[in-house]
């Protein structure tokens, strides 16, 4: 098959991908986004040749826009446009994870800095106040005193962009000092690492410890549902272990589209990146893909 990479930087992500795909006797397209343009109706020279796309885009804008365009020229790309929209804005994400009935933090949403800080006095102290685009836990806030809050949203208000004037607060879920990261293709678990941190904010790309994670069927079923309700592709899904709750489980906090697992195959004894190109396979010989686009329709 033809790979196509589309990609803004060759991280080790990536590098794992390509050498496993090379291995395999696999042709590999790499495709850097910021040296092509999309016109309405044919895709631009470097993607004719292509079974299916990868999208590795760094920045949210790129992969958000190209992966609309491969879907409008009829190119197979992991993941869709859709599934990416809902993954990439973490309102669009919360809202599919409660309208598919998943277990997900208290969240509300609020457009003046008056109204975001009537639902912290609701919410209660600490809560959490997150960009509604972003990852990495880059400018989350958690906020532990109403000046705390009045002196963020202050901040907040005086930045140009738009999505500051989205005021996305979420309870504080009291979780037992990490967090579970799961890569699924098509909500079937590939591996699932714990990710453990002193600080609050337990991301791998915030230096956190990470262990292999063995999941229980009731994770299982959540990781399948919150695939499902995205869309479906290649997914990170990030759930917290909830600690003295009246009704104990876990709880979706997020599902990533453009998922990282760098940390996730070193803590693992599962091979990843041979396993995702294993799903990547079956998905393209089948003719059928775990997006909107049709596989085959391309190759």
């Amino acid at each position: 098959m033809n790979v196509g990479m589309l990609y803004s930087r060759i991280r080790k992500d990536e590098k794992l991908l390509l050498a496993e795909l090379r291995d395999r006797g696999h042709a590999v397209e790499k495709i850097d986004v910021r040296k092509q343009s999309f016109g309405l109706s044919e895709p631009p020279a470097a993607f004719e040749d292509v079974d299916v796309v990868l999208d590795r885009c760094l920045a949210t804008s790129r992969s958000l826009y190209a992966t609309r365009f491969l879907d409008a020229y009829g190119i197979p790309v992991v993941n869709s446009s859709a599934t990416a929209e809902v993954c990439a804005d973490k309102v669009k994400n919360s809202l599919a994870l409660a309208g598919a009935g998943i277990r997900t933090p208290r969240t509300e949403v609020a457009f003046t800095s008056d109204a975001a800080l009537e639902i912290v006095e609701r919410f209660g102290y600490p809560c959490v106040l997150k960009p509604v685009v972003g990852s990495w836990g880059r400018l989350m806030a958690k906020i532990d005193s109403r000046s705390a809050a009045e002196a963020i949203f202050e901040h907040k208000e005086t930045l140009g962009h738009y999505e500051h004037k989205v005021f996305y607060v979420q309870e504080f879920v009291e979780k037992p000092g990490r967090d579970i990261r799961v890569l699924a293709a098509d909500g079937e678990p590939i591996a699932a690492m714990t990710r453990h941190s002193d600080h609050w904010l337990t991301n791998a790309a915030r230096e956190a410890e990470t262990s292999a994670f063995e999941l229980d069927d009731e994770a299982g079923e959540i990781v399948a549902a919150a695939s499902e309700a995205v869309g479906g592709g290649l997914l990170g899904v990030d759930l917290m272990e909830l600690e003295g709750d009246d009704d104990p489980g876990y709880t979706v906090h997020e599902v990533n589209h453009t998922v990282e697992f760098k940390a996730l195959n070193e803590a693992v004894d599962v091979d990843v990146p041979a396993a995702v190109v294993d799903w990547l396979e079956t998905t393209v010989e089948d003719g059928h893909s775990p997006t909107e686009t049709s596989v085959g329709a391309h190759s």
